[in-house]
């Protein structure tokens, strides 16, 4: 699959021009083989590129059509992972995303989806898209129900394009523990404070913030403010493909760019073990690897 034109994704965006990009790709993962496919060479991709463990998202009703339905997209996915976990020996789990766009209906269809494939592969549930175009997320409470009865893993992307309140909406609508992107709620020291006093963990993907206008540049990403209140931070690559990273070229950028020391890269590293949708066991040989 080839990478969207630099030069588009560069220009100067908003969060809804940026999906637009993303979107471009969707046309060649609407077959079972392809998705299948995909998914494996992201696992392959990301142990290639030195990672230890992979979760890896996406909204799987965005690819379903007649005779490819939610159930069978989320089907083809998990079994790519499962074939580049085998071939890697990388733990890597899949984070199920409903979509703003998406009607209430077909959300909680994902949502089911995701629930019955909990401990095939399926670790978490998300809720992803145009935050400025569907700003609520009353919508997506019984999605979310439904995912945390099967013991999956919340997070949601919020205050990326919003307002900082939008992430404290997220834990209280939805009991999320996570945020995706979340730039925004430095807006608010109200909101930064009770991040970082509740535990709440920031998923940072400094690039893909920049595409979007979560931020003006790495070197004026609001990363150093979330880490200065004491907030749990977490790096991501977001889409590597799209926007041409990885993780470990993030990880890099994180003190060539955003002016952080080593030992606070380290930190966030190990943040991610410890706040990672995997089982305890995995957990704990996450973190044994790391120390070692």
């Amino acid at each position: 699959m080839k990478t969207v034109d630099e030069r588009r994704m560069r220009a100067p965006a908003d969060l809804t021009v940026y999906l637009g990009h993303v979107a471009a790709a969707y046309p060649v993962l609407c077959l079972a083989e392809s998705m299948r496919r995909v998914a494996r060479e992201a696992v392959e991709d990301a142990a290639a590129d030195g990672c230890d463990y992979l979760e890896i998202r996406f909204g799987p009703a965005t690819h379903a059509r007649p005779g490819f339905d939610i159930g069978t997209v989320l089907d083809a996915a998990c079994a790519g992972l499962d074939e580049g976990r085998r071939a890697t020996r990388m733990p890597v789990g899949l984070v199920v995303c409903a979509l703003r766009h998406h009607d209430e209906e077909t959300n909680r269809a994902v949502a089911r989806a995701a629930a019955a494939a909990a401990g095939r592969g399926v670790v978490g549930f998300d809720v992803a898209g145009d935050e400025l175009l569907y700003p609520s997320l009353e919508p997506y409470r019984a999605s979310f129900s439904i995912a945390a009865a099967a013991g999956l893993g919340l997070t949601a992307h919020a205050a990326e394009a919003g307002p900082a309140s939008a992430a404290v909406d997220a834990v209280e609508l939805l009991g999320v523990r996570r945020i995706g992107h979340g730039s925004h709620v430095v807006d608010d020291p109200t909101v930064l404070a009770w991040a970082a006093r509740e535990g709440i963990t920031i998923e940072v993907c400094l690039t893909s913030n920049v595409y979007t206008g979560a931020a003006r540049s790495i070197a004026e990403h609001p990363l150093r403010q979330f880490l200065a209140s004491g907030c749990s931070v977490v790096i991501g690559d977001d889409n590597p493909v799209n926007i041409g990273t990885t993780l470990s070229a993030e990880e890099r950028r994180l003190e060539t760019h955003a002016g952080l020391t080593a030992g606070q890269v380290r930190a966030i590293q190990r943040t991610a073990c410890e706040v990672a949708f995997t089982d305890e066991s995995t957990r704990a040989s996450l973190l044994r690897r790391f120390v070692a």
